[in-house]
């Protein structure tokens, strides 16, 4: 993978591994930029290397119903797919040095941005908490199996020990978190790869031959849920280490780096729970995921693997904590990066004490929410995909300047074509989505009987009206003076009046 020589950027990571990161939104300068798009294949395969992706397999067959020739297929498009939308507006990053929420400015307005941050930080703060309670758990089965009874207060423990670790990790930033990435995949990726072996012994062979196959609905439903549960949630997360690269890094292999890391691991262990799931439908719908996988093990490989289930749970985590701390920079508060990640890790904590020790059941609606923020968030991405393939450049001192009058302040600091078209495509996209938990229905939009509603695309509604509002509305408003600041004029004479 091209980009600084092997020697410079060797040089570059080993400054930076061990030094707690200051850099927060500000764009990253040419020469502090390295390595290649080979970092981000490590970053991203061991950031979806846990053992969570089982349960989607599993899901594949028991809810949606499809046969297991069909859960590997719908697994490969549904992840291969969804990253490559990561990958590409990964590139972005890479050309401006900025994370995709500050980049975002430049679409949306310094306050019409907030909106598209607050949600981008809502699911990474949702999807650490799901992570960090995962591995706890198997961290509390770990100390079970050393002798150590379990009970409310051990489990309290291990939620604050788990946070801990990936806080700390965060807390150095982008090299640290490089290098570890490219560790935790080595050793806890080939782990958990023998793990995947034992499980493919366990699974009842004979009935898998005996599911019958799904409907084409349902192969789409099944696509739907797979994109909206991996990649989608990522998709304002690829510039923010995409934008450490140098500008010399051909596009076409960040893509490559982001889709091929993501989704061969998920393919691997989804179609591994499609496996399971033939044999023991309860596994897609466990309170404990990782001790109802872990149940089919030999008792010798129980421990091995529920230390490769806690470490593959952190690698994600970890990387989504660094972004979520970005987005709250973004997002206006006045902090710098460290502390921006020790305020996600007290409120992760603080909700992963409430799903261990106060609720019950509590999965199943929180992780319901999250996959319904798809839609708000395909639908930011649809529209900063057609602003990409208009504009011509971003200034980075501007996408810091948050001053009335600055380059990116549009009307008022909206820009009301992406505003208006982010707002009604997540309308249009809510008409037609559904979300139940079990038997019980929890969101219904209006047209959620529909063809798409009933396929599980509402996010793909969102993503494209999203495109569309914003491409008519760019061309309707193109050259029209939104203020009258030296500054909107400059940006008018570029093309951007939208």
């Amino acid at each position: 993978m091209s980009g600084a020589g092997p020697q410079a950027a060797g040089g570059a990571v080993a400054r930076r591994v061990g030094v707690i990161e200051t850099r927060g939104i500000e764009p990253v300068p040419d020469d502090e930029r390295h390595g290649g798009a080979l970092g981000l294949f490590w970053m991203w395969f061991g950031a979806n290397m846990g053992v969570l992706g089982i349960t989607l397999g599993a899901s594949l067959v028991t809810f949606t119903g499809l046969n297991v020739a069909q859960a590997v297929g719908v697994a490969a498009v549904g992840s291969l797919g969804s990253f490559l939308l990561v990958g590409v507006l990964s590139t972005a990053g890479m050309r401006s040095g900025a994370p995709g929420l500050t980049l975002s400015r430049a679409v949306f307005g310094v306050r019409g941005n907030w909106g598209p941050t607050l949600v981008s930080w809502l699911g990474f703060v949702g999807w650490e908490t799901v992570m960090c309670t995962t591995a706890a758990f198997a961290l509390v089965a770990v100390l079970a199996q050393l002798g150590v009874t379990a009970g409310p207060a051990l489990t309290a423990v291990c939620v604050v020990a788990v946070v801990l670790v990936a806080a700390f990790i965060g807390l150095f930033g982008h090299a640290t978190i490089m290098w570890l990435q490219k560790w935790l995949t080595w050793i806890f990726g080939a782990l958990t790869l023998v793990v995947v072996g034992f499980l493919v012994v366990t699974v009842d062979w004979a009935a898998v031959a005996q599911l019958p196959p799904g409907p084409p609905e349902a192969v789409m439903a099944g696509v739907g849920f797979i994109a909206a549960g991996t990649g989608i949630g990522w998709v304002a997360a690829g510039a923010d280490y995409a934008r450490y690269l140098p500008r010399s890094v051909p596009s076409g292999r960040i893509v490559a780096a982001t889709v091929l890391g993501a989704g061969l691991p998920l393919i691997v262990i989804a179609s591994t729970g499609a496996l399971m799931a033939a044999g023991d439908p309860e596994l897609a719908s466990a309170n404990d995921p990782v001790a109802a996988i872990g149940a089919s093990l030999p008792p010798w490989m129980y421990v091995p693997y529920l230390i490769a289930a806690v470490f593959g749970l952190i690698a994600a985590a970890d990387l989504s904590m660094y972004s979520s701390g970005l987005n709250l920079l973004t997002g206006g508060i006045r902090v710098r990066r460290p502390t921006a990640v020790v305020v996600d890790a007290t409120l992760i904590t603080l909700g992963g004490l409430y799903i261990t020790v106060v609720a019950q059941d509590f999965y199943g609606p929180f992780t319901t929410f999250l996959t319904l923020l798809a839609v708000p968030l395909t639908a930011w991405a649809g529209i900063v995909l057609v602003d990409m393939g208009r504009r011509r450049r971003d200034d980075p001192r501007a996408l810091l300047d948050t001053r009335p009058g600055s380059e990116y302040w549009y009307r008022g600091g909206v820009r009301p074509g992406a505003v208006i078209s982010w707002i009604g495509a997540i309308a249009l996209g809510l008409c037609f989505a559904h979300a139940e938990v079990g038997d019980t229905t929890w969101f219904a939009g209006p047209l959620s009987g529909t063809w798409l509603g009933q396929n599980s695309l509402a996010w793909l509604v969102a993503g494209v009206t999203g495109a569309l509002l914003f491409a008519v509305l760019r061309a309707l408003t193109e050259g029209r003076s939104p203020a009258t600041s030296p500054a909107a004029r400059h940006r008018d004479a570029k093309g951007d009046g939208a």
